[in-house]
């Protein structure tokens, strides 16, 4: 079992909100099954060579439990990882993959529940010869990742908050979160065409 985190109760739409575009990794970084349980953790962060996936393989032995391993790549012609190297993760306690890359065998990954986000899918699997990083400042959907900023993925994207910042995010998260949760539809709509018909009179539209 993984760790618990607190930031598994935010949604990635209330971090976005929060942190902006800068922290939000691009579309092409999705689940690869669903319906997938929303994952947190903080970064163990892994740089592969293109081509070579030694690096996420080392990273399995090392990243703690409840860690999220990201991992930068840039390759899509062949494969970081497949059903066993998932399966020794998941059973170590890592919370889940997020790789710009590729992975394989998702048919055992799906079957085993171990959230993976990555680009897709492809049968042949890289070579294990070149030393790429652990531990060190990575992109992962061209988002700047560092070791210990927190992840959180679900089915809406993943969105990483700095560790500097993670306290101060998660409070005012919680804030926003408790807020909306207090408001009904009816106020929210209320509020939401005055503000939209303010904008829309800023714009000199009268319709």
């Amino acid at each position: 079992m993984s760790a618990y985190s607190p930031y598994r109760d935010i949604p990635p739409t209330t971090l976005a909100d929060l942190l902006g575009r800068p922290q939000v990794m691009d579309a092409g970084i999705r689940p690869l099954w669903t319906p997938v349980p929303r994952v947190a953790g903080p970064a163990y962060t892994v740089r592969c060579v293109p081509g070579d996936n030694l690096m996420l393989h080392a990273a399995i032995h090392r990243a703690e439990p409840g860690s999220v391993v990201v991992v930068e790549s840039g390759d899509l012609d062949h494969a970081l990882a497949g059903g066993n190297v998932c399966a020794v993760a998941q059973r170590r306690g890592i919370a889940a993959f997020v790789a710009d890359g590729l992975l394989r065998d998702l048919g055992e990954i799906r079957e085993a529940g171990f959230p993976v986000f990555a680009r897709g899918v492809i049968p042949i699997p890289g070579t294990k010869k070149a030393l790429g990083g652990l531990g060190e400042p990575v992109r992962c959907g061209g988002v700047l990742v560092r070791p210990g900023d927190i992840v959180v993925a679900d089915e809406e994207g993943v969105v990483v908050t700095p560790a500097d910042r993670q306290a101060q995010v998660l409070s005012a998260a919680r804030t926003k979160l408790a807020q909306e949760a207090a408001q009904s539809l009816d106020a929210w709509e209320q509020l939401h065409r005055a503000r939209i018909d303010e904008a829309l009179g800023e714009l000199g539209f009268t319709g």
